[in-house]
């Protein structure tokens, strides 16, 4: 298992690129079994574990460019979808800050980052998680140009690693399908520093599993992910969710190789309102479903309970809902989505997923 101090990348020769771009797509994860409370530098308080998805993903273009001799102070340019965001650079000036230790060379180049997403930017989905590893990726990218001895291993280890210094769940990003992040004694070679490929061979019906995505809010989230966290400090129920967690995770453990997936259904679900839960008992405290998301939770309820079918929901910190089922119930669960639950959906939006493999090289 690699510890901090191996991610030091030692620039003994001071060798600096000349200009170029490096161009990486990375995708968004939903947690099934959720991290909430996390220690600096974003260390979490309990393990979880993680879909990777497909089709919502963010595509990040870092251009370098050396900066001049007299220069002292970096320049940082963001370009979201065409648009320079003065908004979103004290973000990434802090995450710049933060893995500088470990990429010393980024303080050589000016940069400029473009970036775009297929989906809608603070719209419940997890953006910062695909945004921070498709920049992590690119940052990757420009040390195996000074050290192209880097594994592929190393490569990727690495990069969860500094994702996790831009966003915790942006750690779960970079691989796929199913990934762990933190340490849990079930899960070998399992890391609070970085995330690692669920280890064991999951069963047939969890492969290719379907994410429909349900916007019932695309607007700016409520609270963000840090003051959430932030609020499990002192929460009276704190560790016990913790326990809660982890405790969780090794049941979900057995369930993705055995194949239980009633069992599965009724973790996940669990998991999701333990979550909110969480945020209601917070203080201050937070309501963050609406009343469209209860809909469609109870209506997804009363479907599985007519159907027998094994569709389900969980939740991020926010008042969209994932929509999981197996691909072999792919045309009756979509069929249900589309009669019976777009309509709770703002302006009739969602978005159709299923597992992905993590972070890709774009030519």
């Amino acid at each position: 298992m690699s510890r901090e101090k191996d991610f030091v990348f030692n620039n003994s020769d001071k060798r600096i690129l000349d200009n170029g771009n490096i161009t990486g797509k990375s995708p968004s994860n939903i947690a099934l079994v959720k991290y909430w409370g996390k220690s600096e530098p974003q260390i979490p308080k309990n393990a979880s574990i993680s879909f990777t998805l497909s089709n919502c993903f963010t595509i990040t273009t870092l251009e370098y460019s050396k900066k001049g001799t007299l220069s002292k102070r970096q320049n940082i340019n963001v370009i979201f979808e065409g648009e320079e965001k003065e908004e979103f650079k004290p973000k990434i000036e802090k995450f710049i800050e933060r893995i500088t230790n470990y990429v010393p060379f980024i303080s050589d180049y000016d940069l400029v980052i473009r970036t775009e997403n297929s989906f809608p930017h603070s719209s419940g989905i997890a953006s910062s998680a695909s945004g921070m590893s498709a920049l992590a990726f690119c940052i990757m990218g420009i040390e195996k140009k000074l050290d192209p001895s880097i594994d592929q291993d190393y490569f990727l280890n690495k990069a969860s690693f500094l994702s996790r210094l831009g966003s915790g769940s942006a750690a779960r990003s970079i691989e796929g399908p199913i990934v762990v992040w933190g340490k849990h004694p079930k899960i070998e070679n399992s890391s609070d520093l970085y995330g690692t490929i669920f280890p064991f061979k999951i069963h047939p019906v969890f492969e290719n599993f379907q994410d429909t995505i349900l916007l019932v809010d695309q607007g700016e989230k409520q609270i963000s992910s840090t003051v959430g966290h932030n609020l499990m400090l002192g929460h009276p129920y704190a560790k016990s969710r913790f326990k809660q967690a982890n405790q969780n995770l090794e049941r979900l453990t057995e369930v993705l190789q055995s194949g239980d997936i009633k069992e599965f259904i009724q973790i996940v679900e669990s998991e999701a309102l333990a979550l909110h839960a969480m945020m209601m008992t917070s203080d201050p405290y937070f309501i963050l479903m609406k009343p469209n998301t209860l809909k469609i939770i109870n209506k997804i309820w009363d479907f599985r309970k007519k159907t027998d079918l094994n569709i389900c929901f969980t939740l991020d910190a926010g008042a969209n809902v994932h929509v999981l089922f197996p691909k072999g119930e792919k045309g009756e669960a979509e069929t249900f989505i589309r009669n019976e639950l777009v309509s709770y959906c703002q302006n009739n939006k969602y978005i159709c997923d299923n597992l992905g493999e993590g972070v890709e090289n774009v030519i």
